[in-house]
């Protein structure tokens, strides 16, 4: 009999654990939503958090120089470690949401991630109680600097895969989507694109704009660069293997009547395999090269991938889908059609590791899902009602141990 069987026929009512603690969850949401923090370095955010866990019986495990940590609870039994992740940085976004309890220090939880540090704190605690029962540790991590794509690697440049004691059998993680209130929704395979950014500089020659045949404009290479680049997207890649590339920065200097010696585009990519990723990256700079050869300039091109595709493993996918089915009923777990194109640095974690990404809802009520503001939007708000039923879900998980064979 595997672990995730054993788990399976004890596992505790945490969906009347969830109702138990959400009135708390959604208070230390409110909490944290008031104290926003950027990047690597957390240090209200992390402190609150902690102050949370104290006297719980776990083990916390702390990384030097920034604000990321491990809570890891041992299971009463010999068994598998699972990993389970929730992120903790916010935007450099202005608050615009209406909230009674908004930022008010120019940064904000516009990704939810107050909500997935609270459901985190909830699944540590219906873990921890339960800890007798259970078969192996689970580690739950706390990740800073997700909005920049660099947390999640740093952790496990770090040791994260090693703090257990053994490498984690499985991970798992959620995130919050403007989707109705409760809903689990999850896929086989591809869950969300890679992130990838494209750099490049032309150097011309400057001058005068009345006389451009006495200098080399690299304006026109821009230009040029930007129409090859959605060739590029329609004529040699699949439409069943999509990329997404869109050029958000164009840099030309800034007197009309110059030709300027220097001119950039930057651009952003998403695509929903490794081999796509890579290979319009390597077309992508082979391209600008060749661009610059025809406008007689100079190049530099860079391609960097910032988080590869997020991959569901597929039977982590089906686990998923069972453990919601169960926990919330069929009519509120949606299997997804097609990945988001958006992406997620917790790909790095499912790269070493397999398991699964899930999206919850969290819409307020009334609020239409096709007119309601997206992710990192100033007037995005979420409803502090689902941590109980999302810390639920993060335990479920966690409780089924590894994965089955097959």
């Amino acid at each position: 009999m595997s672990t995730q069987q054993q788990n399976a026929s004890t596992t505790p009512d945490f969906r009347a654990m969830g109702v138990g603690l959400a009135d708390h969850l959604g208070a230390l949401r409110r909490e944290l939503h008031q104290i926003p923090e950027l990047g690597f370095d957390l240090p209200l955010t992390k402190a609150r958090l902690l102050a949370e866990l104290t006297g719980m019986p776990v083990e916390i495990h702390e990384f030097d120089g920034w604000s990321a940590f491990v809570v890891v609870v041992r299971g009463g039994r010999p068994g598998p470690v699972v990993l389970v992740r929730g992120d903790m940085d916010a935007l450099p976004v202005v608050e615009d949401s209406g909230e009674d309890f908004a930022s008010t220090n120019g940064a904000m939880h516009a990704c939810g991630h107050d909500m997935h540090m609270s459901a985190l704190v909830g699944a540590v605690k219906m873990i921890a109680d339960q800890r007798a029962g259970l078969s192996g540790s689970v580690m739950f991590m706390f990740q800073p600097a997700e909005e920049t794509a660099r947390g999640a690697k740093r952790m496990l440049d770090e040791g994260l895969l090693g703090i257990a004691g053994e490498r984690p059998a499985v991970a798992w993680g959620v995130h919050e989507v403007p989707a109705p209130a409760g809903t689990v929704h999850v896929r086989a395979g591809a869950q969300m694109a890679s992130n990838c950014q494209l750099l490049v500089t032309f150097r011309g020659r400057g001058g005068h704009g009345s006389a451009p045949d006495t200098a080399i404009d690299p304006v026109p290479a821009v230009l040029d660069l930007g129409q090859q680049l959605q060739m590029l997207v329609t004529r040699e890649f699949s439409v069943f293997d999509p990329v997404v590339c869109t050029v958000t920065r164009l840099d030309a200097g800034k007197m009309y009547n110059v030709i300027h010696d220097r001119a950039g585009l930057g651009a952003t990519i998403r695509a929903i395999s490794k081999d796509t990723t890579d290979r319009f990256g390597g077309r992508a700079v082979e391209i600008a090269e060749l661009v610059g050869r025809i406008h007689r300039c100079g190049v530099e091109a860079e391609f960097h991938v910032n988080c590869p595709t997020t991959l569901n493993d597929p039977r982590a996918a089906r686990v998923a889908l069972e453990v919601a089915r169960g926990l919330f009923g069929d009519d509120r777990v949606i299997e997804m059609d097609r990945p988001v194109m958006a992406s997620e640095d917790f790909s790095h974690v499912l790269e070493q590791v397999p398991g699964a990404f899930l999206f919850m809802g969290a819409l307020p009520d009334g609020v239409d899902p096709d007119g309601a503001p997206q992710l990192h939007s100033p007037q995005a708000r979420y409803d502090s009602g689902v941590l109980g039923d999302q810390a639920a879900l993060l335990a479920a998980l966690a409780w089924t141990g590894e994965l089955p064979t097959a």
